[in-house]
């Protein structure tokens, strides 16, 4: 298990797929059979769950950045402090523009198999983040 490779693989992600929202990548860098801890109740699991939460990100933030604040691995674990930041510009999880800049913290862990996302746990304050913006 290479370590660096793993935590190369997350950057590569954090990049492309939050900051850009490459779909086409993110295939690519998501197994067919990847389970996702973190999606909501009622909504598609597994790689659709990436492509939902990653579109409905980018139809109500511009200019997305992700900045790792703590990262730590482990055989084929990667667990990542980040921080999603970008501009309120729409209509984002039932929290209308605001056109104020917006951040929040996430705590990720990704298991990895074949250099591909695995299983994806998450914890975060996008809802805190979001509530500060609801009355500007």
């Amino acid at each position: 298990m290479d370590i660096e490779k793993n935590k190369a693989i997350i950057a590569r992600f954090d990049q492309a797929c939050i900051e850009q929202n490459n779909a086409a990548l993110m295939d690519e860098l998501v197994s067919d059979r990847v389970i996702n801890h973190a999606a909501q109740p009622g909504k598609p699991n597994g790689k659709e769950s990436f492509h939902h939460f990653l579109d409905a990100l980018h139809a109500g933030l511009s200019g997305i950045k992700v900045t790792v604040l703590h990262q730590a691995a482990e055989n084929d674990l990667v667990m990542t402090h980040k921080l999603i930041s970008g501009m309120h510009t729409s209509h984002l999880f039932g929290v209308p523009a605001s056109g104020q800049p917006i951040s929040f913290e996430a705590i990720e862990i990704i298991r990895l198999e074949n250099g591909k996302y695995a299983e994806h746990w998450v914890q975060s304050n996008m809802a805190a983040a979001l509530g500060t913006l609801q009355g500007h």
